[in-house]
Order: structure tokens, then sequence, then C-alpha cells
């Protein structure tokens, strides 16, 4: 099923949902569980460090370098795995894509605090191609104060679902993954397209 919904501000969200088959999405979600080499990084926010409250990892292209909140982080080698997604995930998106952030949520306890992925490597209007595998979360979007008529939107994102997200969404929402209870393990696989280094 695919549910299409137009954001405010030009923004728009696809959402392909299943998108892969449950017994392949269960798959990748154990092999990216136990092969790849999961960090978790210390990032700054308002003058302070912290620690995320997931684990993530970067993949992607030589020199795709990408940098947020004080990281600088360097490419590793596409898997087979994620190379083989890649191409699927751009034959469904019609958007080519040049590196992965992954993001582990380990329980419920894990979260995403709310940003936009807007930053200059990713060019005027990214497209971000979004992998869901695992547990069930809520995935929800906050306009900026440049829409402050405008409600929240929140997706339920399952195991197995892609949610393009495309137009001008990082330049008038936020979005997040809030923490909640009983949830399961869940990883996200952000495809993405840097343009500048």
């Amino acid at each position: 099923m695919v549910r299409v919904e137009q954001l405010a501000g030009g923004g728009l969200l696809t959402l392909h949902d299943p998108w892969l088959p449950s017994a392949e999405a269960e798959a990748l979600l154990s092999t990216l569980q136990d092969t790849v080499v999961w960090k978790q990084e210390k990032i700054r926010l308002f003058g302070r460090e912290h620690f995320q409250p997931r684990l993530s990892a970067w993949m992607g292209d030589p020199g795709t370098i990408y940098r947020y909140s004080g990281l600088t982080l360097q490419p590793a080698p596409w898997t087979p795995a994620l190379a083989g997604l890649r191409e699927r995930v751009e034959a469904t998106s019609g958007v080519p894509f040049n590196s992965v952030l992954l993001n582990y949520y380990r329980s419920g306890d894990d979260a995403m605090g709310f940003h936009a992925d807007a930053e200059p490597e990713l060019g005027q209007n990214p497209v971000i191609a979004s992998v869901s595998l695992g547990g069930h979360r809520r995935f929800v979007l906050k306009p900026t104060r440049d829409l402050p008529d405008e409600a929240p939107v929140t997706l339920s994102l399952g195991g197995g679902s892609l949610l393009v997200m495309s137009g001008t969404t990082q330049h008038f929402w936020r979005h997040g993954v809030p923490r909640q209870a009983g949830a399961g393990p869940r990883i996200n696989l952000t495809f993405r397209r840097i343009v500048a280094s």
C-alpha cells in the first residue's frame, strides 16, 4: 500500500508499507544487528556533549563525508546487503543515493530528537528515503515556526516500510522518534545523497 501526504510549505511524504516482505525484513534486521560496527557517538547540543540515545553507523561511496552536531563521519564501505538494498530504494524512489545513515534503537528507551536533515552537504531540497526494520515506532513531524497553524503529523513505521521525504520537508518540518515503552529493537536506514563535502 502507498500513502502520499502533502505537507504544508511544499513537503511531501510517500509511505510504502509494506515495502519489503516480512521474512526478508526480519532477516536483514538480524544480519545488520550482528555485522555492522555500531557506535554510540557523542554529539554537541547547546554547547554540551551528550551520548546519542541509540547506536549508529555511516556507510557510503568514497568521499561521502557527513557532518552534523559536531560529528564528522567518514563512510564505511557498502556491505553487499546494503548495496543491493540501495538499488531497490533507488528504483522505487527514482532518486540516486550515495550514502546511508544507520540508526539502531535497541529498545523503546532509545530515541531520536527532533531535527531536520538540512546540512549543507545534502543540497537545497534533499530527498531522504527511510527503510524501517524491526519493531513499529512512532515517527513524528512537527512544523517549524514558519508554519504556526499546522498540527504535527504522526506515522507508525513498521518493519519493512519505506518512507520517502521530499520537496521542502526539511525546510519547514522537523522529525523525530520519541521514546516508546515496550517497543522492540528497530533499525532505521536513511538513504541520502551527499552533493558536497
